[in-house]
């Protein structure tokens, strides 16, 4: 898949998302998936870092 074609698949899963959340009511679903963001942002940022093993306690 080429990068232009990525870019489009990605955001319109964002926008799937999204719409989902705002159709359905699902608000308290936003909360959930930015601390699982959060989360994984935090492992693929440590993943090389001296922090590594201390991060690795707190999962």
């Amino acid at each position: 898949m080429s990068e232009p074609q990525r870019r489009r698949h990605n955001d319109s899963m964002v926008r799937e998302v999204w719409s989902y959340l705002r159709v359905r009511k699902k608000w308290w679903l936003a909360p959930m998936l930015l601390i699982l963001l959060g989360l994984g942002a935090i492992a693929v940022l440590t993943e090389s870092s001296a922090l590594a093993p201390f991060i690795y306690t707190v999962f």
